[in-house]
């Protein structure tokens, strides 16, 4: 199974979890899980959701507007962004940075 695979069937379980109105050790008597590993995917869906709460802010830079780069602060780390930045790689550092 991959990391993607496992995450998304825990992703459902722990919905399950949630929707059955049960306690932590009753849904996992009965549905054959360890507790440590539910507490743990809980745990993991808390933190992803903290990171998918960022929001972005438009940034327009008109043709007048010669920046070589900008200084984007995410806590107290600084990032650099130069022209001809990779937006993807950018979106994945902001991510790493936040959930620290």
């Amino acid at each position: 199974m991959t990391k993607e695979e496992l995450r998304d069937f825990w992703a459902a379980r722990v919905k399950e979890f949630k929707e059955s109105g049960q306690s932590a050790p009753a849904w996992c008597v009965a549905n054959n899980v360890k507790l440590h590993q539910l507490r743990y995917w809980l745990r993991k869906e808390k933190q992803t959701s903290t990171v998918t709460t960022l929001s972005w802010l438009p940034l327009n830079l008109s043709d007048t507007c010669l920046q070589t780069s900008l200084l984007v602060r995410v806590g107290q780390v600084a990032v650099e962004v130069k022209s001809g930045f990779d937006p993807k790689l950018l979106a994945d550092v902001v991510k790493v940075l936040s959930a620290q």
